[in-house]
Formats: structure tokens, C-alpha cells, sequence
């Protein structure tokens, strides 16, 4: 499968982690950075992410901060991708499962690296059931309000 990963200097450590992991589990992995702990705004690399999650460039993505939380705001702002923040493999697969979730958010400052690798497993093995669910995630893409500038 081809993953995009992506974080802030908080998760740069982790990033490399499952960046590798995911290598040697035989994916190809595109890292958008970055590659160093000097501080960087989250949202330039969650943009990134989403940007290539939403081009089909990546079929799936990995979006990493300290808590999570900012990245996957971020990675959410493009109407294209869906991202969950989650924090154990349940959360994960739920998010594939009913919210064709094609990015995933964690912590790093919450998660270790054996709960980190569950949760990117669960959501790489989880298949979207489609169904009722499908209607559901198409009014994800086009909400029943204008933006305002």
C-alpha cells in the first residue's frame, strides 16, 4: 500500500519508528517531513498529508503531533480525507470500518510505539463495510452549509 506520513518536531521520533516498521512490513512509504526536531507549524504538514491522501498520490496516510490533535484538525480541513484521531487499535478499525477513515492521527506525547504500531495495523488491515455507512461519509464531503469566506 502506498502511505504518506507526516508530523510535527514533537513526533519527528516516532515518525521515523513507524516510517521504517512500515518498510519492513513491505508498504511504500512516502515521509513529507520533517526530518529534523527544530520547531514547525503542524498544519503545513498536515496540509501536505492531506494534499496527496486527497490526489490519490497515497492511498492511506499517518499524521503525527504531540497530542494529535492539531494535525488531525488540519488534515481534516481538506473536504477529500478523512482523518480520525485515536489512541488504541478499537478506535482504529472503527474509523476505517464505519468512517472510511484514509488518514490516521496519533500522539505522540500519549502513545508509545507498541500502541502506535497496533492502531496504524488495525487501520491498514480494516476494510470499509460501505452499506449504511457510505451515505453517511458522502455528507462528509459535501456538508448541507456554505462556507463563508
Amino acid at each position: 500500500m502506498r502511505i504518506a506520513i507526516a508530523s510535527d518536531h514533537a513526533a519527528v521520533d516516532l515518525k521515523t519508528v513507524l516510517r521504517e516498521w512500515l518498510i519492513d512490513e513491505g508498504h511504500e512509504v512516502a515521509d513529507l517531513g520533517p526530518d529534523s526536531h527544530d520547531s514547525v507549524d503542524y498544519p503545513d504538514f498536515g496540509y501536505k498529508l492531506a494534499s496527496v491522501v486527497a490526489d490519490g498520490t497515497a492511498e492511506r496516510g499517518v499524521a503525527l503531533c504531540g497530542s494529535g490533535i492539531g494535525i488531525s484538525i488540519s488534515v481534516n480541513r481538506n473536504a477529500q480525507v478523512r482523518c480520525a484521531l485515536v489512541s488504541e487499535p478499537l478506535s482504529a478499525a472503527l474509523a476505517r470500518e464505519h468512517n472510511n477513515a484514509n488518514v490516521i492521527a496519533l500522539g505522540a506525547r500519549l502513545t508509545g510505539i507498541d500502541m502506535a504500531k497496533a492502531c496504524v495495523s488495525a487501520f491498514l488491515v480494516t476494510d470499509f463495510a460501505g452499506g449504511r455507512h457510505q451515505r453517511r461519509v458522502d455528507k462528509l464531503s459535501a456538508p448541507p452549509f456554505k462556507e463563508t469566506a
